[in-house]
């Protein structure tokens, strides 16, 4: 596919996704906006943890003394496998917060409604004063030990990672876990902290709409305004726009393998499945969400296993399934819809076909679980757990128009060396803004439709709302969530 000639502006809801085997879009030219103007409502889950808050903890959210650290396994031996394998990083957390470290046991499979439930009564009872609650949590295990639910719903008001490591075969590895302990250990001893940090901004402009509106309305904004507001106050901040090859990834790799503890953010497709189906468990597992580059050219798990990439930084990686692939897809209802009423062809179906199924299950992605265990890689990544589109940096009314101050002021947190879940939770806060809107406007629709009123909710608003919603929450962190940059932060 040329990048060549540039396909123009559209509105449509375009999708991140490629099949695993020839790397074409698996919905080539995207919905319409209309598409999504009765999309059903999201389920909302108990005692409203979702609603945007500001009961922010007192003091610096950087601070961990103030804000406290905790782990949390699964129950059963590999749960004690794990927590036995982070220990050092237990330690360091307890000497920096001086006070012990909780360390949390649950059972695998907890639903929404019984993560609030744990929540409340485990993690935040009544009977243990408000500053000893902790704030940053560290999740062990994959999604079907460690619900996604958990972390969507945990991520609302704290600040939440998750580490997972396995073989290609889906036993867990240990030396992954370790691996990656002893990496953030070395980073927080300040052996190698650089005096600044590089900025990497990539598209793998494969000429697809989809990757053309990614680099028009985020990359290219977040790269004006980076050199417009940062480099000023940062004149030794390297911000590099690294060019993209379609002959494959060596420009990206040799960009992030020369990194000064870097923030990156990438913009790609993202593998799904095969036209013919995934071979095996094992091959979906290994694959799936890997970043597209061209026809023949995939970024691995296997290639950056070992390659030096973004040592001790921290990565966006916007990609269909990049981060994780989750029991249920939050799109799928409404896809499923569009099928049923026929009017887009069999462009729903091929999304649906990609969706996992009823049984399946959940897991994270093989490629950030490779890079985090890379001695030379980075200390956190944020990727979607789900389909990925274009909207989460776009404008919920005008299309057309960028609003990649989403993702900027997370990228903007991790540069100024905020831990990585306070930066995550910086695009958090638009999720918590806009799924307050849109659970509001169904009530309101709810409640006209019980008085016999008019309609007063605008379709349209809605369906981009409610598009932006579930396009946001789809984000998980991945890596400890107290992490941060390497480097010698400028004296005030």
């Amino acid at each position: 596919m040329s990048t060549s000639a540039e396909q123009p502006q559209r509105e449509d809801l375009e999708l991140l996704l490629v099949h695993a085997d020839d790397q074409h879009p698996v919905l080539e030219g995207g919905l319409e906006p209309k598409s999504v103007w009765n999309a059903p409502k999201p389920e909302s889950l108990p005692g409203r943890v979702e609603v945007p808050t500001r009961d922010m903890r007192h003091g610096d959210p950087n601070d961990l003394p103030a804000q406290r650290w905790a782990v949390v396994a699964p129950l059963g031996d590999e749960g004690d496998a794990l927590l036995q394998a982070v220990e050092p990083l237990v330690r360091q957390r307890e000497q920096q917060q001086g006070a012990p470290v909780m360390r949390y046991r649950v059972c695998p499979g907890m639903d929404a409604a019984t993560v609030v439930k744990w929540k409340n009564q485990v993690l935040q009872p009544e009977d243990i004063p408000e500053e000893e609650w902790p704030r940053y949590l560290l999740l062990l295990g994959d999604l079907h030990q460690m619900p996604v639910e958990m972390q969507h719903v945990l991520a609302n008001d704290l600040f939440v990672g998750r580490l997972h490591f396995a073989h290609a075969s889906g036993a867990v590895d240990l030396e992954g876990y370790t691996a990656y302990v002893e990496k953030v250990l070395a980073s927080e001893q300040g052996t190698n902290a650089t005096e600044e940090l590089d900025v990497l901004l990539y598209t793998a402009r494969d000429g697809t709409s989809a990757t053309n509106t990614g680099h028009r309305l985020l990359v290219e904004p977040c790269q004006e305004m980076m050199e417009k507001r940062w480099k000023p106050k940062r004149p030794g901040m390297n911000i590099q726009l690294v060019p993209y090859d379609e002959e494959g990834p060596e420009e990206l790799l040799s960009a992030a393998g020369a990194a000064r503890s870097g923030v990156m953010l990438t913009v790609s497709h993202g593998l799904g499945k095969p036209r013919g189906g995934w071979a095996s468990v094992e091959q979906q597992r290994a694959t799936q969400g890997a970043l597209s580059i061209a026809p023949g050219k995939v970024l691995t798990a296997e290639l950056l296993r070992k390659t030096p990439f973004l040592p001790g930084g921290m990565w966006f990686y916007l990609a269909c399934f990049g981060a994780a692939t989750p029991p249920r897809s939050a799109f799928h209802a409404w896809l499923k819809l569009l099928e049923q009423q026929k009017l887009y062809g069999a462009r729903p179906e091929s999304v649906l076909e990609n969706l996992p199924k009823a049984g399946e299950r959940p897991f994270l992605a093989a490629l950030p679980q490779a890079v985090l265990a890379n001695p030379k890689g980075p200390l956190a990544v944020i990727g979607h757990s789900d389909l990925a589109w274009t909207f989460g940096f776009a404008d919920s009314e005008e299309m057309r128009k960028s609003r990649a101050s989403r993702v900027l002021s997370m990228l903007s947190a991790m540069k100024d060396g905020s831990r990585a879940g306070v930066a995550f939770d910086s695009l958090m806060r638009f999720y918590r803004d806009v799924n307050d809107d849109v659970m509001k406007d169904y009530e309101a629709r709810q409640e006209a439709e019980v008085y016999k009123r008019p309609d007063p909710i605008d379709p349209k608003k809605l369906g981009l709302r409610w598009m932006l919603r579930n396009d946001l929450r789809g984000y998980l962190l991945l890596g400890d969530p107290a992490v941060r940059l390497a480097f010698r932060r400028p004296s005030a």
